[in-house]
């Protein structure tokens, strides 16, 4: 599973570097953007683990929730020239757990500027407030 995903990783880098801001100017992206942008997303997961594991902090109750990356979500939402990429989680209960990531065009490449985790209604609002929309 490794080799794969570092696979993918690979493949939308090296896409990702022929992809610069003109090309998200339309409705439609290409196989090429979407799989820059889903290597973006699953760069900042890779990153940002902890003994294989993406930590994220309850501020309500203070603690440090520890979420296991399991699959990425195909749909991506537009947000004007940004993207919303979703990914699924479990916790140590088991439990699913949703985390969104917002992704901006950098140059010719991508980065994640946000990450929501557990927090569907918000990106629910934006996307009736047509602020979100499927890309095509």
């Amino acid at each position: 599973m490794d080799k794969l995903r570092y696979f993918l990783l690979a493949l939308g880098l090296a896409l990702s570097m022929s992809i610069g801001p003109a090309a998200h100017a339309g409705k439609t992206i290409t196989i090429g953007e979407k799989a820059a942008l889903q290597a973006t997303m699953q760069q900042h997961i890779q990153r940002h683990l902890v003994d294989g594991v993406y930590l994220q902090v309850n501020f309500k109750t203070g603690n440090v929730r520890r979420l296991h990356p399991l699959a990425a979500h195909p749909m991506i939402l537009r947000m004007g020239e940004n993207f919303v990429l979703c990914s699924d989680f479990r916790d140590d209960q088991g439990r699913s757990v949703n985390v969104d990531f917002y992704i901006a065009p950098v140059g010719k490449s991508h980065v994640v500027f946000q990450a929501v985790v557990d927090d569907r209604d918000s990106l629910q609002r934006l996307i009736k407030m047509g602020k979100a929309k499927p890309t095509s």
